[in-house]
C-alpha cells in the first residue's frame, strides 16, 4: 500500500462530523468522467434494500453475539484511493459498504461497478453531500432521491442502504423521506475512525480497534491517506481478534 499511500497524499474529502462541521474542503477531479457512461449496462441489476425485521429503523449496529463487525466508507475523493482500498481489503478477504455521494458516481460512473464486482456493498450517501437534517422536506428528498436515481441508472437498483450526510443520525423528518425513496432503515454506526480529522494513520488504527466489538459497524472515509494507511493495521488487528470484515448486508443477515 505504499504506492496507496503516496497516491492519497494530499487527496482530500468531505468528511462527516457529529456537529456536522467538514474537517476539509472536497476535492475536485481533474479527470471527470461523463455522467452519461454506463459500465452496468451488460451486468445484473445490483441488491436492492432489505427490511431486517429484527432490527430498528435506525441501525447503529449488527447482533452482538456473532464475530463480525463492517466496515463503511463514506464513498467520495479520489477514485485511485478508493480503488486501493477497496483492492487491500479484497486482499485480505475483508469485504466492506461504501455510501457513495451522488455527485461523485456523476464524475466516475464506473466506480459503483467496482464496488459491486468486488462483493461489497454499495449504497446511498445523498447527492451532494450537504448538512441534510437542516433541510426541508422536499429539499432532502432531492438529496435522497437524486443519489438513488444515479445508483439505479448505474446498477439497477437504488443501493442497499442510505447513510444521511454531515450527520450520524437521521432526523425523523430525513429517516420518513428515505422510507418513501425505498430505504426501510437509516445506516449509522457505533464505532467513528474520525479519519476525516487527518489525525494520522496510527491514530484511526487505534481508534477503530479502541471500540469495536462484535457487531460493530464502523464509519470510515475514502480520499484520505490516514485512511489507506491504517487499513492493513486495521484488518491484521481484526483478524487477530477472530473478527471478521463482512458486508453490513451479511453482518445482519
Amino acid at each position: 500500500m505504499r504506492s496507496g499511500v503516496a497516491l492519497a497524499a494530499g487527496t482530500l474529502a468531505a468528511g462527516c462530523s457529529t456537529t456536522g462541521v467538514v474537517a476539509h474542503p472536497v476535492a475536485v477531479s481533474r479527470t471527470a468522467a461523463s455522467p452519461s457512461a454506463n459500465p452496468s449496462a451488460k451486468s445484473a441489476a445490483a441488491p436492492a434494500p432489505r427490511r431486517f425485521p429484527q432490527q430498528p429503523a435506525e441501525i447503529t449496529h449488527g447482533p452482538r453475539d456473532r464475530p463480525r463487525v463492517a466496515l463503511t466508507f463514506h464513498g467520495q475523493g479520489d477514485p485511485a484511493v478508493a480503488k486501493a482500498l477497496l483492492g487491500e481489503a479484497e486482499k485480505a478477504g475483508a469485504r466492506v459498504t461504501v455510501l457513495a455521494v451522488g455527485s461523485w458516481l456523476d464524475e466516475h460512473p464506473d466506480i459503483a461497478r467496482r464496488i459491486l464486482d468486488g462483493g461489497h456493498d454499495l449504497g446511498n450517501h445523498t447527492l451532494r453531500h450537504l448538512a441534510i437534517n437542516a433541510m426541508s422536506e422536499a429539499d432532502a428528498e432531492a438529496e435522497i432521491r437524486g443519489c438513488a436515481d444515479r445508483l439505479r441508472r448505474l446498477t439497477g437498483s437504488i443501493g442497499t442502504w442510505f447513510r444521511p450526510s454531515r450527520t450520524p443520525t437521521a432526523s425523523a423528518l430525513v429517516a420518513g423521506v428515505a422510507r418513501r425513496v425505498g430505504y426501510p432503515h437509516v445506516l449509522s454506526y457505533d464505532v467513528d475512525s474520525l479519519d476525516y480529522t487527518s489525525p494520522g494513520a496510527p491514530a484511526v488504527t487505534r481508534q477503530v480497534i479502541g471500540g469495536v466489538r462484535d457487531g460493530s459497524v464502523v464509519s470510515l472515509h475514502f480520499g484520505y491517506a490516514d485512511t489507506v494507511a491504517a487499513l492493513p493495521a486495521v484488518l491484521e488487528e481484526l483478524g487477530r481478534r477472530g473478527l471478521r470484515a463482512v458486508t453490513t448486508t451479511e453482518l445482519l443477515s
